[in-house]
């Protein structure tokens, strides 16, 4: 820490109350009051270096009158920094320290304490001081911190700029260098072992974010200051945001607090904040914090967006400030976190959660993405290969999964609920299960729905792009239409016939690539055993027969559905037998194919071989 001393006499003043008394034993000629403390001094001392003071005796002497009192309440730092004052002009031993040469070096301005009233004045002597200060990190922050108390003065004078860029210069370069800050990479302390040997702990090792918990310390007037000074030094936006994240943890406690419905509990990060702020002064600092913020995308992360959005609402910001950061969550909402997205309700909407903003963010999102995106994709085709991870698609995922959390609230209306859903495009899902679990869970905690809502409801969903899981659970599931279960069953038996008739072409191609006719089969070591053409068409008209199989029972069970009313109950027992027999049907029914063409091919070979024996015979 920076040390300077001034002046050679011992300490010649005593306090009395709210007094000051000089012990030099000449009567006191000159009283000023500082506040509610009263100095009593001797002209002479002052006259020779302060240009105020021999301006404001000699008008009081003129007057005639004995005894001289003065008033100097507007003095900057009051009555502390005018007791240094006094006593560097008695020429008394005081220590200048980062904490008071500022204030000293404006009381000194302000009571004209030049050079012209004796060489080496105190403006001299400070202004050489805050120079050592301003080079070295932690007293420089000290400094700017006591800037507080004499702002207008210290601001006038450049104190607060020089003091700041000397800190911005610091911040923007490389610590390793020059080791800074001092008070992290300098101190070591010297350990004694048993044996003798000293030994001393390694300096801490300095990051990119080493200044930014004594930044935080200071005034948000000096620390935006300090801001915009890194801002003209070209720092990059990552760094000035972590800096502003940092600093809004510190004074709004709301922003290390988390809370959870299904627990039922609030977390809080014990030790993080130190905020004594009110309510109102919180609200202020969020939306100037906000306002700070780099305007570049993905340079604060959705999570600590979301966390200041959170704030910003139970502290009922301003709604610029909740539009802004509504904003950049959207810009950015494929890397935001369901969790994050789940903020409550703070209005007066029944709710569980703030399902508007949600629903703001993907609109905002929507109308940054949908032009610009890079993936052009016929309607009804999956997305496969890299563009599954396409920014859209990750909404679409993290859309789903926050309408399976938001479906179980009683409160929630089919329409909002509809409206949230089809924001997606269908292109951007590449299979409908999300949504079919979001719409199952909706029909289940809304029981009262009628049919016409609940087909209006499924219309989100296209039973097309439903895995084999999913349609195999809608086949049995009563809360859905009649209507789309039907959809369901028909596409299963659509992709059932699309499969097998993609085996034939299979085989054909095989047959084409094998001009002798012969079909070739895996034997078990791996090499092809080469099937005969009559033996591979008897196969064919098996599997053939098991297609057309198929096909009656379909065409036989839209008559039964155009000429029966079922019931919901009948129905399910149905759709169950049904389903159990496609995936009976389902299970690998080529390699049952190949199997039955291996039995005829053996039982062919085993036949030729017979006859070949009798002719040796």
């Amino acid at each position: 820490m920076a040390l300077m001393q001034l002046g050679t006499k011992s300490e010649t003043f005593h306090r009395e109350g709210h007094s000051w008394l000089c012990t030099s034993g000449l009567p006191s000629d000159v009283t000023i009051e500082v506040g509610e403390m009263s100095f009593h001094l001797h002209k002479f001392p002052l006259l020779s270096k302060s240009g105020l003071l021999e301006k404001l005796i000699e008008e009081f002497c003129s007057g005639d009158r004995s005894v001289c009192v003065l008033k100097l309440d507007g003095i900057p730092g009051g009555a502390k920094s005018f007791e240094l004052v006094i006593k560097f002009c008695y020429g008394v031993k005081i220590e200048l320290t980062a904490l008071n040469a500022v204030g000293l070096r404006c009381a000194a301005e302000y009571l004209h304490m030049t050079d012209d009233y004796g060489e080496g004045n105190l403006i001299t002597q400070t202004e050489a001081f805050l120079n050592d200060v301003f080079s070295d990190w932690a007293d420089a922050i000290k400094a700017l911190e006591t800037c507080e108390q004499v702002l207008p003065y210290a601001q006038d004078l450049h104190v607060v700029s020089r003091c700041i860029d000397s800190l911005a210069m610091k911040a923007c370069a490389d610590p390793n260098l020059f080791n800074w800050p001092a008070s992290e990479c300098n101190n070591t302390q010297k350990i004694s072992i048993w044996n003798g040997i000293s030994t001393a702990t390694k300096p801490k090792s300095t990051g990119d974010d080493w200044w930014f918990g004594d930044v935080s310390s200071l005034s948000f007037p000096l620390y935006k200051l300090f801001i915009f000074a890194l801002e003209s030094r070209s720092m990059k936006p990552e760094k000035i945001a972590a800096s502003l994240m940092c600093y809004a943890n510190r004074y709004i406690p709301l922003m290390n607090r988390q809370s959870s419905f299904s627990s039922g509990t609030n977390y809080a990060n014990p030790g993080a904040s130190i905020s004594s702020l009110s309510e109102a002064d919180q609200r202020a600092l969020l939306e100037e914090i906000v306002g700070l913020l780099p305007n570049k995308r993905e340079v604060t992360s959705s999570d600590l967006l979301l966390k200041l959005l959170r704030a910003a609402m139970v502290l009922h910001a301003s709604p610029s400030c909740k539009e802004n950061l509504e904003k950049r969550v959207g810009a950015q909402l494929d890397q935001a976190s369901l969790v994050d997205l789940l903020i409550p309700n703070m209005g007066y909407v029944d709710t569980l959660y703030d399902i508007d903003c949600v629903q703001r963010i993907l609109d905002h999102f929507m109308s940054v993405n949908l032009h610009s995106s890079h993936c052009i994709i016929e309607e009804g085709q999956p997305l496969s290969g890299s563009g599954s991870l396409t920014p859209m698609t990750m909404v679409a995922a993290l859309m789903d999964g926050y309408l399976v959390e938001v479906a179980p609230d009683v409160n929630l209306k089919p329409l909002k609920f509809e409206t949230l859903a089809s924001v997606i495009p269908d292109y951007a899902r590449p299979n409908d299960d999300g949504i079919y679990h979001a719409i199952d869970i909706y029909l289940k905690a809304h029981p009262w729905m009628t049919d016409c809502e609940k087909e209006q409801l499924c219309r989100l969903m296209d039973c097309q792009k439903l895995s084999f899981d999913a349609s195999s659970h809608a086949a049995q599931n009563e809360m859905l239409p009649l209507r789309v279960i039907v959809q369901v069953l028909f596409f299963e038996q659509l992709r059932l016939r699309t499969s097998i008739s993609s085996w034939f072409f299979v085989d054909n191609v095989e047959s084409s690539r094998n001009p002798s006719g012969n079909l070739g089969l895996p034997k078990i070591d791996g090499s092809r055993q080469m099937v005969p053409v009559q033996d591979r068409v008897k196969g064919d008209g098996g599997m053939k027969e098991r297609v057309s199989e198929l096909e009656k029972e379909c065409f036989s069970m839209k008559e039964a559905l155009q000429k029966i009313v079922i019931t919901k109950k009948s129905w399910k027992t149905f759709a169950k037998r049904l389903v159990s027999k496609q995936k009976s049907q389902l299970c690998n029914p080529k390699e049952s194919k190949r199997c039955s063409l291996k039995e005829q091919a053996f039982s062919g070979n085993g036949k030729q071989n017979h006859n070949n024996a009798e002719v040796v015979h």
